[in-house]
């Protein structure tokens, strides 16, 4: 500095005598309006001379305005932080505590980007300054201490940024709010030590550190407690919510038939036979179902497991016709199947007790012969013994027609004598067989004998030509659409919609 002309000495003075009473909107204006003196490039040039390592040398010549600006801020700064010999020296930037003009100087970026090399100091600490890192400072690389502790400076500190300041020793950046880093795994932080960075957001927290280890080391094993306390209570008092939650609610456990059937008592017994308990139960939603259980204690595994795959399939039908099967349970001590609750009578006792007419008989065929045509053309994967299936099917198409209570005096080998019976008395004799308080027509006559025959069919186990299920189904559909049973001729494949889409489900 002591190269400088007479006139640029003059106009330091002026500065450093009036600016000291300027406010900061003031100091910004003026130096707006400012212009370099006629001989300012001259003095530029002749000390470039004297001391090439100056940073405004090898400037372009329109840097020449910023580096007249930068020589008066540095005129005032160098008085504002109380160097003794301003004219001579320009050792230490001191605005601690000087938050009014603190923003001020490390807004002028032209006298950072041309800072003195005389500068070894800089402290801006206590000035609550807020934003990034202010990292115009660092063009001063020739400094040995900076200080910018006691701040609300954030976001990430330039570590790569300080590489050129071979020379500083003294960094304090404690008391910021920076975002947290590694920085204790740097050579950065080797190299000033932990005491310059206290509090500033750069290094882990030591009470947030303890406050995480206290609920850690006391907070979580409550958790866990409280956890298996709920899991516990979920698994002997609702399984069936924890059996959901894993999508498996068509298994029931042997809590869940307990609860239902109040301890297996007896008042909900309906049905009883040897290995085999009906029950009568009310699940957690309320609803009725009939549970029958086998009680079985050496069924071996594969006898299980396939058990359990017929299930599967069994809890995916649905058809008005067909009973629900809501799910299983497949303990060590029994195996249960769970269903719907039905509040209807057997065929039995519905044909003894009403008595009901010929066209109600033939509604309740074409409800089983829609369920069995379900089965045989939506789920080819439910296994059965042809024979038996059709057999049975045609006892009961018999059992609709003739009144097996009051023929019982004749049948003398059970099953088998009772379609012997009726084998006898067909065709010619027919009305013999008919239960007699069904009320019959001339024209219900035909009808009857045709399904008696087509039950006669069903049960000839000596016949070399077995029907095919699904032949016996249009046979009596296309009959009952000719007796004008049935609304329309689209009903002959209506199963009802809660059965569409299953066909392609696999067990």
């Amino acid at each position: 500095m002591a190269a400088m002309s007479a006139t640029i000495l003059c106009i330091f003075f002026f500065f450093t005598i009036i600016t000291s009473t300027f406010s900061a909107s003031s100091v910004v204006e003026d130096l707006a309006n400012l212009q370099p003196p006629p001989d300012f490039n001259s003095t530029i040039t002749t000390n470039c001379l004297r001391n090439p390592s100056l940073r405004y040398c090898n400037s372009s010549p329109a840097a020449l305005n910023e580096i007249f600006k930068s020589t008066i801020v540095a005129s005032h700064l160098c008085n504002e932080s109380k160097n003794p010999n301003c004219i001579e020296s320009f050792p230490k930037i001191d605005l601690r505590s000087r938050p009014k003009i603190a923003p001020l100087y490390l807004s002028f970026t032209f006298f950072w980007k041309f800072c003195p090399l005389t500068i070894l100091s800089i402290d801006l600490s206590y000035n609550s300054i807020k934003g990034s890192f202010p990292v115009d400072v660092l063009q001063c690389t020739q400094i040995q201490a900076l200080d910018l502790s006691h701040n609300g400076l954030s976001g990430d500190v330039p570590i790569h940024s300080f590489s050129p300041l071979t020379n500083l020793t003294l960094l304090n950046l404690s008391y910021n709010h920076f975002s947290e880093s590694k920085m204790s795994e740097t050579e950065f932080f080797k190299r000033f030590g932990a005491s310059s960075f206290l509090h500033s957001g750069l290094l882990p927290d030591q009470n947030k550190f303890t406050i995480k280890a206290v609920i850690l080391l006391v907070c979580f094993p409550i958790s866990v407690i409280v956890m298996v306390g709920f899991f516990g209570w979920i698994c002997f008092r609702r399984p069936d919510l924890l059996l959901r939650a894993f999508g498996r609610e068509n298994k029931f456990t042997l809590p869940m038939l307990k609860a239902a059937t109040g301890g297996f008592s007896r008042k909900n017994l309906v049905g009883k036979s040897e290995g085999v308990d009906v029950y009568r139960g009310v699940l957690r939603d309320g609803s009725e179902a009939r549970i029958e259980i086998y009680w079985d204690d050496d069924i071996s595994r594969e006898s299980r497991q396939r058990f359990v795959e017929e299930c599967k399939v069994l809890a995916q039908l649905r058809h008005k016709n067909i009973v629900r099967v809501l799910g299983w349970c497949n303990g060590r001590r029994l195996r249960a199947i769970v269903t719907e609750w039905m509040e209807a009578k057997n065929v039995e006792i519905w044909l003894s007790g009403s008595s009901p007419p010929w066209k109600n008989r033939l509604k309740i065929l074409m409800g089983v012969v829609e369920g069995v045509c379900y089965l045989q053309e939506e789920w080819p994967q439910v296994g059965y013994d042809l024979r038996t299936e059709i057999y049975k099917f045609g006892v009961f198409l018999l059992e609709l027609i003739v009144n097996k209570m009051s023929s019982d005096h004749e049948l003398e080998s059970g099953e088998q004598g009772f379609i012997d019976h009726i084998r006898m008395h067909y065709p010619g004799n027919i009305r013999k067989v008919i239960d007699e308080k069904m009320k019959v027509t001339e024209n219900s006559i035909d009808q009857i004998k045709q399904v008696i025959g087509m039950g006669l069919l069903c049960t000839d186990q000596s016949s070399n030509h077995q029907l095919h299920l699904s032949q016996i189904c249009d046979m009596i559909i296309r009959a009952c659409e000719s007796w004008d049973v049935l609304e329309s001729p689209t009903h002959k494949r209506s199963h009802g919609d809660r059965g569409k889409g299953h066909k392609h489900i696999k067990s």
